[in-house]
């Protein structure tokens, strides 16, 4: 399917949506070994050399990088990539926690009204942020899997799931294509206990437009997931992006603090995750 031009989803200069998307992947930790050249954000964005320049130039303006002719663009570690750590992120907790069962019953719900295309499934040494998040030894095995789940009217989300090698030795590719991942980690003998949560904002860059049909530069929601056991012990860290048109979370909190918590997936399917 065709993209729309980015011009159709927000009132932006291309440029300023190049410069939105640079920013945050900057802050993300993405160029820390220098940005890309023009030709290939040329290539990444479709736009021409003086959009690119002009991105690039009001970064550079603002401090956050540096441009040396023959030597490349890199990355200022000073105060002024400092505004960026909050780029997308709502104030507040560091997240929120919630009991599964409620959510639980929403999550695998959602799981099976919608179809899922199973992008990769890879078994490496989980990264040190992924590590820290799962409570892993330095160089333990993780299971990443990389998903696009879709309903008629067209992908909803791009989810990247991290499982310790440990649980997820007995799933793969054609697992994960049938059933939720959620499912699969009980099958395994993990007994979900409870969830920490964080939904904040992000721009689509070039990939993810592609994956979400989406036009560089759209906001998609952020969800950043970490599932424990009922031992209290991390057995998945999740972050999913998903197109705010075609999915929509609600939450009820009572005043002693418990949580209900529905998903919707497109509008015309609201009546089916009460």
């Amino acid at each position: 399917m065709k993209h729309r031009d980015m011009n159709q989803s927000l009132p932006l200069p291309k440029y300023h949506q190049i410069y939105l998307v640079l920013c945050e992947q900057l802050q993300e930790g993405k160029f820390d070994t220098g940005l890309p050249g023009e030709l290939a954000l040329m290539q990444q964005f479709s736009v021409a050399r003086v959009t690119v320049r002009r991105a690039l130039s009001q970064m550079a303006e603002e401090g956050l990088i540096k441009r040396e002719p023959g030597r490349g663009t890199r990355p200022l570690k000073n105060e002024a990539t400092d505004k960026l750590g909050k780029l997308g992120q709502t104030p507040g907790p560091e997240g929120q926690q919630a009991r599964l069962t409620g959510l639980l019953e929403n999550l695998v719900t959602m799981g099976l009204r919608t179809s899922v295309k199973v992008l990769s499934v890879q078994h490496l040494r989980a990264p040190k942020d992924v590590g820290e998040k799962l409570k892993l030894t330095e160089g333990a095995m993780v299971q990443k899997a990389e998903r696009v789940r879709s309903t008629r009217a067209g992908p909803v989300s791009h989810i990247t799931t991290w499982v310790p090698e440990s649980i997820a030795h007995g799933f793969g590719r054609r697992e994960l294509s049938q059933k939720p991942i959620l499912v699969l980690l009980e099958e395994a003998g993990v007994k979900v206990g409870r969830a920490e949560q964080k939904i904040s904002a992000r721009l689509a860059d070039a990939e993810m437009a592609r994956h979400l049909d989406v036009s560089v530069g759209s906001a998609l929601l952020a969800v950043r997931r970490l599932i424990y056991d009922d031992q209290d012990l991390p057995v998945q860290w999740l972050l999913g992006l998903y197109r705010p048109d075609r999915y929509e979370y609600q939450m009820q909190l009572s005043r002693v603090g418990s949580i209900d918590a529905q998903i919707w997936v497109d509008k015309e399917l609201s009546a089916n995750f009460h």
